[in-house]
């Protein structure tokens, strides 16, 4: 499954992690001892999310798409 949400991610000193949150997927967050970790493990709980939503009937937002420019 092509995943394309926009992924937020960055250092929490509380956390002594990285955190991965997904905004436009409500309480899509994970965390890692690395960044790349962070990503990987925020993209399983991406397709857990989806998959958990569609078993519930929940209505899954479209990802936004945003402009680019150099």
């Amino acid at each position: 499954m092509m995943l394309s949400y926009e992924i937020i991610l960055y250092w929490s000193e509380e956390d002594q992690a990285f955190i991965a949150e997904v905004p436009e997927l409500p309480g899509c967050t994970a965390d890692g001892e690395t960044y790349i970790e962070a990503l990987q493990n925020v993209e399983i709980i991406m397709q857990e999310w989806i998959e958990t939503a569609q078993e519930v009937g929940r209505s899954i937002p479209e990802p936004k798409r945003r402009l680019m420019s150099a």
